[in-house]
């Protein structure tokens, strides 16, 4: 009993993200069910487990226990993903789901949302990406007309941040100040959740699309802050406690105008093993490009689907030689006399005549 809850309070300790990078779910619907176990996932993987959740099939099986068989008959609205860079856990509610992250690599979501252009190319759904670059923010892919106003550079959020509703009048600005660069680089993004969440409220009629919708935000605030001050600094311990609560209120915000039917992921990474480089792409942009890495549009190399279509032409040939050869064998060896009717009834008429 004594190692019993023991290891009850050590998978206690795990489950509130005190060790290591984390993977948090923080909402999920009814039918998309995330089993309790601190089973790992690969950094890599995680688009996957996104296509997963949102009923689509990936190219590789994802042999990972902790997403349960979801209904065939539902999938998601929406799926939102947010990646805090800089801290390995946040001070989340015990009652989410959690996993430890291994091999923390940079990822995107592109794959799900070339899924979801490919699928449903005759609706308008909501793929919005927020990254950080050299201008510290920009938006990358293709966005509902909603957002065409959302401030999306570091000029533009400081412009934001000066109006009235903005998050300055709510936070509690203990150590932090909005004169400081990194401090206005977090602030910033905090205010980008918060508009997110303003617009679709405001535009509920995006939930009721038939297309899903995926949101996939990089928050890089923290990890400036951090290298800044330092993780023991109050800059660092006020920043998480804000974005804490930010990250809550949006999943809160997604949640209810999907109306419980949007997964709301967080995942924490103290620092990526690799350097990550995109494309950028404004929200704006009217000309989409399906392909930015094949603008000639060269054929494959290999297709993922070459040995399913060799298996069924290879043993559909197979069966098809046999049936022709076992007919040619019972034709062949039929006597005409007593096998065919049409000769068994002409001797008959001979015979009666």
């Amino acid at each position: 009993m004594k190692d019993g809850g023991r290891r009850g309070d050590e998978r206690a300790s795990i489950s509130a993200g005190v060790l290591g990078d984390r993977l948090t779910v923080l909402r999920n619907p009814p039918y998309v069910t995330f089993l309790d176990g601190q089973w790992p996932i690969s950094g890599e993987k995680i688009p996957d487990l996104v296509s997963l959740t949102m009923g689509f099939s990936v190219r590789e099986d994802l042999y990972w226990p902790g997403l349960s068989a979801g209904s065939l008959f539902q999938r998601p609205r929406a799926n939102a993903l947010i990646v805090v860079r800089g801290v390995d856990s946040l001070d989340l509610p015990n009652n989410v789901t959690s996993y430890p992250l291994e091999n923390p690599v940079p990822f995107t979501l592109d794959s799900v949302a070339n899924t979801v252009h490919t699928l449903f190319a005759d609706s308008t759904p909501v793929v919005l990406q927020l990254a950080p670059s050299e201008e510290r923010l920009y938006m990358m892919g293709m966005a509902n007309t909603v957002f065409e106003d959302l401030p999306v550079t570091l000029q533009q959020i400081r412009g934001r941040l000066s109006q009235d509703g903005s998050v300055l009048t709510s936070l509690p600005l203990t150590s932090l100040s909005r004169n400081n660069e990194a401090d206005l680089l977090f602030l910033s993004e905090v205010q980008v959740l918060n508009d997110i969440s303003t617009l679709l409220q405001k535009h509920k009629h995006l939930a009721k699309d038939p297309a899903p919708d995926i949101y996939s935000l990089e928050l890089a605030g923290l990890e400036e802050i951090s290298r800044r001050y330092g993780n023991d600094s109050p800059q660092f311990k006020d920043a998480t406690r804000i974005l804490t609560t930010a990250l809550q209120k949006f999943a809160d915000d997604v949640s209810s105008v999907y109306a419980n039917n949007a997964v709301v992921e967080v995942v924490t990474v103290k620092t990526f093993e690799v350097p990550l480089t995109r494309k950028s792409r404004s929200i704006l942009q009217s000309k989409q490009i399906s392909e930015p890495d094949n603008p000639y549009n060269l054929a494959y190399k290999y297709n993922y689907d070459y040995a399913v279509i060799f298996n069924i032409i290879l043993w559909l040939m197979i069966i098809l030689a046999l049936a022709v050869i076992a007919i040619s064998y019972n034709l062949w060896n039929m006597d005409p006399g007593y096998d065919s009717i049409i000769y068994r009834m002409t001797n008959q008429k001979i015979r009666l005549d």
